[in-house]
């Protein structure tokens, strides 16, 4: 059986609306194995979450995420974007996003995608 992974991704004004989201979701997650970039893996563990963690966004931590998409390594992706603030490597988080459409793969720019997405996921995998 393939193992499932969810990457998880917050820009800094998102990132405690993530790990809120991951503790309003943490029985489904239990299903999964989590991997992050850097600092979002970061406060993701401080919370109390198993999470592989790799570089930090700006330092090609979205680039590494994005070779996992493309290798089929990832199931869907949390990426709660800041849509106002300013992201020097928006480049890279372009190449996430691009790379999931690429290889379609599910993936939640804000909360409320992710709840669907999840909702989903369980109807699945009670059939």
């Amino acid at each position: 059986m393939k193992v499932r992974r969810i990457a998880i991704i917050a820009h800094d004004g998102k990132k405690a609306e993530m790990v809120a989201f991951l503790n309003e979701n943490k029985e489904f997650l239990k299903h999964f194995k989590i991997v992050a970039t850097g600092t979002t893996g970061k406060h993701a563990q401080n919370a109390g979450f198993e999470v592989t963690r790799y570089n930090s966004g700006p330092l090609g931590g979205d680039a590494q995420i994005g070779g996992l998409v493309s290798e089929d390594k990832i199931t869907m992706v949390f990426f709660f974007r800041d849509p106002l603030g300013k992201h020097p490597h928006e480049p890279d988080v372009q190449m996430l996003m691009r790379l999931c459409d690429v290889y379609d793969i599910p993936l939640a720019t804000n909360p409320s995608t992710a709840k669907h997405l999840i909702k989903s996921l369980i109807s699945e995998m009670k059939s």
